[in-house]
């Protein structure tokens, strides 16, 4: 463990790979990186489903890669595995299941806090941590009897349930495409039409919807959820009500305010940290990558290049 750290990274996923990397190859050595989960990732292995695609230009936001890691349309685990290669290759120092609580400041250096009550110092932080570690949840009540069939992703679903899908971005799309080559899928969206999903997604919808492997429930939103004999019966505010084995609410992810605001960093009225060009957050030698920069969501090629456009800045300023 070194006395002070030229780079703090906090958290493991893209964003914060790419800036390991891209600060190894700019001769930055002295860098930690901390990740509270079990491996890197961990929103890609915690709420993508095997097989899912990942794709470079999320949404459709055409990203053109500037940093040194080569980022493609691919899988899950075939982004994964990348991902392995790179920290594997570049011998980046990394803290796993080490959740960073707080950041304080001293002097020309950071005090970071850990769940494990250890400290590190450093002298620039990067903050890139995912937005689906707290996915959105609906406002109203779900019976406790039920929660463990309410799910917000699909990692627990069984070949033959009856599913809900809520939803209308790529991952509520995904989910019920994928899900309805073994499951009867009903998918719940509070407008009638999907303005947020890619071409792609669209065009595999369509084709599930004329087929009738999906069931549409649009323009429509739930009001409440009961158990009914250990499954769940959805009430719709259309007064109809149905019963399935299982939910799976896909409706975003929140950045996690409650962190950022401890590390007294300034965020705008949809809870998003103010930075500037550089990515600079409101408190100096502080920068923020990755997803938790948009309000919903970014792409993965998007946070490499944070990462590739944080560490140039970092390395202009060290002495």
């Amino acid at each position: 463990m070194k006395d002070i750290y030229e780079i703090a990274i906090i958290g493991g996923g893209p964003g914060g790979i790419a800036s390991a990397v891209e600060s190894q190859l700019l001769g930055i050595k002295d860098v930690i990186l901390f990740e509270k989960g079990e491996g890197h990732s961990t929103t890609i292995r915690k709420f993508y489903k095997d097989k899912k695609r990942v794709d470079k230009d999320y949404k459709g936001q055409k990203v053109e890669l500037n940093g040194n890691i080569y980022f493609c349309d691919g899988t899950k685990e075939s982004t994964l595995d990348l991902f392995d290669k790179i920290i594997q290759e570049n011998g980046i120092e990394v803290q796993f299941q080490t959740e960073v609580e707080s950041i304080t400041q001293q002097n020309d250096y950071f005090l970071i806090h850990t769940a494990k009550n250890t400290e590190f110092k450093a002298r620039f932080i990067i903050i890139s941590i995912g937005k689906m570690g707290q996915p959105n949840k609906p406002s109203y009540p779900i019976p406790a009897s039920i929660k463990n069939i309410v799910n917000f992703n699909a990692n627990s679903c069984i070949d033959g349930e009856n599913i809900l899908v809520v939803g209308g971005g790529n991952s509520a799309v995904e989910y019920a495409c994928v899900l309805s080559e073994t499951n009867p899928v009903t998918l719940n969206y509070r407008r009638k039409e999907f303005s947020r999903i890619n071409e792609t997604n669209q065009e595999n919808l369509i084709q599930c919807f004329e087929a009738g492997k999906i069931t549409p429930k649009l323009g429509i939103d739930i009001e409440s959820l009961e158990d009914e004999n250990g499954k769940v019966k959805v009430n719709f505010t259309d007064s109809t009500s149905l019963v399935f084995d299982r939910i799976i609410y896909a409706i975003g992810g929140m950045a996690p305010v409650d962190f950022l605001r401890k590390c007294g960093i300034a965020l705008d009225s949809d809870g998003v940290p103010v930075t500037d060009d550089n990515h600079q957050s409101s408190i100096d030698k502080i920068y923020i990558a990755g997803d938790i920069l948009y309000k919903n969501g970014g792409s993965i090629a998007a946070a490499l290049n944070h990462g590739f456009y944080i560490v140039q800045e970092i390395k202009k300023r060290l002495h």
